[in-house]
């Protein structure tokens, strides 16, 4: 009986030691700064902006990707939903940057007009980038 007590309190004790690794170990998250920005430029084409907040990754900075899905219908009254990828790079020391993303919607090469009912964000990846040598 102690012996298998024992062991389950070594097996405890190196799972929390594995948990304390994987934490510290644990990448910088970045976030948005707030809801993507969709600006039109004509009948079909948009760009998206993303605001990011990169503080937690200085002074290092880091990079990722924001996956994202796009609404959008046109005027005939087809709805779509589209998923999306954009990259961004949080520069070090600079704690925030922008990502912007060039879409074309539409279903007849710009025959009608195409409206953007929302964005939503899926998830973001984040790695930390090393700093340059000699800085």
């Amino acid at each position: 009986m102690k012996t298998i007590s024992a062991l389950l309190m070594g097996a405890m004790a190196a799972g929390t030691a594995l948990g304390a690794t994987a934490a510290s170990a644990a990448k910088p998250t970045v976030s948005l700064v707030g809801t993507p920005l969709v600006m039109r430029l004509n009948s079909d084409e948009f760009r998206i902006a993303f605001g990011i907040d990169g503080q937690r990754c200085m002074p290092s900075g880091c990079s990722g990707l924001i996956h994202y899905r796009v609404h959008w219908k046109t005027a005939d009254g087809i709805a779509r939903s589209e998923s999306r990828r954009v990259s961004y790079k949080v520069s070090p020391h600079s704690g925030r940057t922008i990502a912007v993303d060039r879409q074309y919607l539409d279903t007849a090469e710009g025959a009608h007009t195409t409206d953007v009912m929302g964005v939503s964000v899926d998830r973001i990846t984040c790695q930390n980038d090393a700093e340059p040598s000699g800085t």
